[in-house]
């Protein structure tokens, strides 16, 4: 019996992308069966922005592909670009937004070529404005998109998330607007430019405590560990380490106060609201300190699972790893690659029942599928052999 197709076995993509913006994006619709070409110069060295090509960064966004190398500079390897990109569904790329212009593959020459096409980009700053032309990477837009400014602890000056969360989000947010493109083109038949940046990105992702700048004047500032809002949120002290919990709502803090052993915290007139438990929060989370820490971690999420409150390890990476759960989950996935032997890479957090998340292949060697696709695309071995000698592949 055949194998389920995956949801997006019938979509051709070309990818244009390097760093991590980018790739992100494009590792979602090949995750989910899409058949993406990733083209990259000639001369790339073996390396980009994601580190070099046998690195973990590298083989963890670049899996599930095929890889050509071409140089769109050159005329001959413009035109096989051209022909690739007459039968596609998408192009995603993470240029500086003037390069696709100077490459003559901006958005309004492909659809001219193939009206159906969706064309996704990232760009550090948006594609116009006075930053479109600025060079645009992950921290600048942390800082200037204001999450540095509520990192960290109160008074320790800006912190750095540590997580490249502007290119993820970004990442993740065009693979969600090329698919609402894809949606819409099977009722108009053309595609659709769809292209976000870093720092829209970033200023999305600033969530509640942009709305409370819009909507009420208020200036968040570094929360450390406390939920900016939510108290009794945070990091507290075990004997044996330090555990996590939340239980700031109105449901959950008697029961909190229960479990613990403190039912009379209940009564106290300046704990009764989250407000009020917000505004004492030094003093309130105190008197839990001095609780918690008189019994092991383990003990205490054990206890407070059964009471319902949010409770949990603060662990390393190796610990999420080797957590029972995150295993259930499938969160870390094997494949084979034919020259690095077997991996385990970061699985799709994306669940559709009854279809399997699995590695097709791992990453491909530069330029692996370079041949094939040129014969693919109707050029013979006489001129594949001379674009070889000439660099153009």
């Amino acid at each position: 019996m055949d194998a389920q197709p995956l949801p997006l076995a019938r979509i051709t993509v070309l990818d244009l992308t390097l760093a991590r913006a980018g790739p992100t994006c494009v590792r979602h619709l090949a995750d989910w069966g899409a058949q993406v070409i990733r083209i990259e110069p000639p001369d790339t060295g073996g390396e980009d922005i994601a580190g070099e090509r046998d690195g973990p960064d590298f083989q963890n966004l670049h899996r599930n592909k095929r890889t050509m190398r071409l140089d769109l500079k050159s005329p001959e390897g413009h035109e096989a670009f051209l022909r690739l990109a007459r039968r596609a569904d998408v192009v995603v790329e993470n240029m500086r937004a003037d390069v696709k212009r100077r490459l003559h593959i901006s958005p309004a020459e492909l659809h001219a070529l193939n009206p159906r096409i969706v064309y996704g980009s990232i760009s550090g700053f948006g594609q116009d404005g006075p930053y479109a032309a600025r060079a645009g990477v992950d921290q600048i837009a942390q800082g200037l998109g204001g999450l540095m400014s509520i990192t960290g602890l109160p008074g320790q000056g800006p912190v750095r998330v540590g997580i490249p969360i502007a290119d993820l989000t970004a990442g993740n947010l065009l693979a969600l607007g090329i698919m609402m493109a894809l949606f819409e083109r099977e009722a108009t038949g053309v595609g659709r430019w769809v292209h976000t940046s870093l720092l829209e990105a970033q200023v999305f992702m600033l969530d509640f405590q942009a709305a409370r700048w819009l909507l009420r004047g208020e200036v968040a500032g570094q929360a450390g560990n406390d939920h900016p809002t939510g108290i009794p949120t945070g990091l507290f002290p075990a004997s044996d380490g330090q555990i996590n919990l939340a239980a700031s709502s109105g449901r959950q803090w008697p029961r909190f106060c229960e479990a613990i052993g403190h039912p009379e915290w209940v009564e106290r007139e300046e704990w009764r609201t989250q407000q009020g438990r917000s505004a004492d929060r030094t003093r309130l989370n105190a008197a839990i300190a001095e609780v918690t820490r008189t019994r092991a971690a383990a003990e205490w999420i054990a206890l407070f699972a059964v009471a319902g409150i949010p409770c949990g390890p603060v662990n390393r990476i190796n610990d999420v790893f080797a957590d029972p759960q995150v295993q259930h989950l499938g969160l870390a996935s094997e494949v084979t690659h034919p020259r690095l032997g077997p991996q385990r890479l970061v699985a799709s957090p994306l669940n559709l029942e009854g279809v399997p998340k699995t590695f097709r292949s791992a990453s491909p060697e530069a330029g692996a599928d370079t041949d094939p696709i040129l014969r693919e695309l109707g050029y013979d071995d006489a001129t594949v052999a001379d674009w070889h000698k000439r660099g153009v592949v």
